[in-house]
């Protein structure tokens, strides 16, 4: 049994009166590509916000390598990239400027730092346009530069909030490539997402989230079998449709 890099226990985040978290309970283990799937407003980009450190917690723990996250928060989260569904990127900055000035916040300098640029830029396809301003880049481009922000400095996981956004599908099938790529190379991926068909393609197991908390989880045959056993021709929008009673996206 791989390690567990993520354990989240009774996760809650509340606004005022409402709840949007609600003692939310995961465990990730290290190497997965692990969906966590729900229609907006699930709860989906809070928690991950919550792991990320950005939003604290109303209640609960989350321990990440092992270690309480606000404990060793700085320690942490040097082993995080994190590329969220809003663009972390500075328009008026060249492609290269962005991934230099993300990466050298993790305390990369100097011929490392150029090295590291330089990585991140081809490993998204965005080296021959280092030059470019990032604000002339299409929809495409921009999420591919979110992503070489996020990896500078070798994440050991890598959390992707709903980063396909607004996209083209070659764009998508290309970013969807590299994730898995990324993976294989030993890190640990968490992809937050509404839309099923990308959760099934790359994702190991998958938990289906709907108001703040997990319904179930498991691989893609596991959720299946748990609606509909022995009905291989069952969808997982059709397993998202009974367990919820909802559509996953209108």
């Amino acid at each position: 049994m791989s390690d567990i890099i993520l354990r989240t226990k009774d996760l809650t985040k509340k606004y005022q009166n409402k709840v949007v978290v609600d003692s939310l309970k995961l465990e990730i283990r290290e190497g997965e590509i692990f969906g966590l799937l729900g229609p907006n407003g699930a709860g989906k980009s809070t928690t991950m916000n919550m792991v990320c450190s950005i939003v604290r917690p109303t209640a609960g723990t989350i321990e990440l390598m092992g270690k309480n996250l606000w404990k060793s928060k700085k320690e942490i989260i040097h082993r995080i990239g994190y590329i969220p569904q809003d663009l972390a990127i500075h328009g008026n900055l060249k492609a290269w400027e962005n991934v230099e000035l993300f990466t050298s916040l993790y305390g990369i300098k100097g011929a490392e730092l150029k090295k590291v640029v330089e990585e991140s830029l081809r490993y998204v396809g965005l080296w021959e346009k280092k030059d470019e301003l990032a604000k002339n880049f299409s929809g495409g481009m921009k999420r591919r530069l979110n992503i070489a922000c996020a990896i500078g400095h070798h994440p050991d996981l890598l959390i992707f909030d709903e980063p396909m956004v607004g996209i083209d599908p070659q764009s998508r099938n290309f970013m969807l490539e590299k994730i898995k790529e990324s993976n294989q190379n030993g890190a640990t991926v968490i992809y937050t997402s509404h839309y099923m068909e990308e959760v099934e393609a790359i994702c190991t197991r998958i938990a289906i989230m709907d108001n703040g908390k997990v319904i179930a989880c498991g691989t893609s045959k596991e959720l299946k079998e748990t609606v509909a056993s022995g009905n291989e021709n069952i969808t997982l929008e059709e397993v998202f449709l009974i367990l919820t009673g909802k559509k996953l996206r209108d």
